[in-house]
């Protein structure tokens, strides 16, 4: 069975195979279609903190996580531990153990990471991810990707759809919003934006941001490979990978700040402990 790419979020747009029938486009248009369904219908950032908080337990349930001992989650809270915090949010961070190159961030601060990503990004090329990911829930994207995916469910449940506040949803509408998150798919200006708050926060906290490029580039050579219509497929309403990763360099150079980037040695397993050995002592008796 082939291997299948998953490319999500942060620097790769939606596009996930996942079990839902069809796609919800978070784009502006969409969400405006969506909303004319929904009478006087209200949906704060509480509101969607609290949905994204649900719908991301459900997918922890579902997905094997690395544990605290693991060399993945090690890693990603080596990379990424110290920025729990952003303007108004706070994060929490976790790895999900597939081979899928796959990463998603919600509206209550829950960032996602899949191993397979962490099997080709180095770190620097992870701390652009993520900070694209990042970028969606500081620029509110996750929030309206959240709401959208509720309204489509309200709008299939005839009675959540006449309440101004949001209902309580069942365990399968949970289960579909949780993979719409997967599944979702940001106009071009939001993936523009969070490509431009991935670099500022990079260049913000001394990061090399030409991992930027490079982590583009990488993308952009496995959709040269046998994934490549899936991909161009699913990136039909997207920016491409070569051009995000030629604006990144853009803005490097720029900033006087470009040179050829070289990917740093990829560690993903626990470090091993040393063993310690104690050394005997003798004692001689005085004669």
């Amino acid at each position: 069975m082939k291997k299948k790419f998953i490319i999500v979020g942060l620097l790769f747009t939606a596009f996930g195979l996942t079990k839902m029938t069809a796609q919800i486009n978070f784009g502006d248009k969409a969400i405006g279609a969506v909303q004319k369904g929904v009478t006087g219908f209200t949906f704060s950032n509480a509101d969607a903190a609290k949905l994204s908080k649900e719908a991301v337990a459900k997918l922890d349930a579902e997905h094997e996580i690395a544990g605290p001992t693991d060399g993945y989650a090690i890693r990603l809270n080596r990379v990424f531990g110290k920025h729990a915090s952003g303007d108004g949010f706070t994060l929490n961070y976790k790895v999900y153990k597939l081979k899928e190159v796959n990463a998603f961030a919600t509206a209550d601060g829950s960032v996602r990471v899949y191993s397979g990503l962490m099997d080709i990004m180095d770190d620097n090329e992870l701390i652009a991810v993520i900070g694209h990911e990042i970028g969606h829930v500081a620029n509110n994207d996750s929030r309206d990707a959240i709401r959208a995916a509720y309204q489509k469910e309200a709008l299939m449940d005839g009675a959540a759809s006449q309440s101004a506040t949001v209902a309580t949803v069942t365990d399968s509408q949970l289960g579909k919003i949780g993979s719409a998150i997967i599944d979702s798919k940001y106009s071009r200006k939001q993936e523009s934006e969070a490509d431009l708050f991935a670099y500022n926060f990079m260049k913000k906290n001394g990061y090399d941001v030409n991992a930027e490029e490079s982590a583009f580039r990488i993308l952009a050579k496995m959709s040269e490979g046998s994934e490549a219509s899936f991909i161009d497929q699913m990136m039909s309403s997207h920016p491409d990978s070569k051009k995000r990763a030629d604006d990144a360099k853009k803005r490097a150079e720029k900033d006087g700040l470009y040179k050829p980037y070289v990917q740093q040695k990829i560690v993903n397993t626990a470090p091993v402990a040393k063993k310690t050995t104690t050394k005997k002592t003798t004692t001689t008796k005085k004669k």
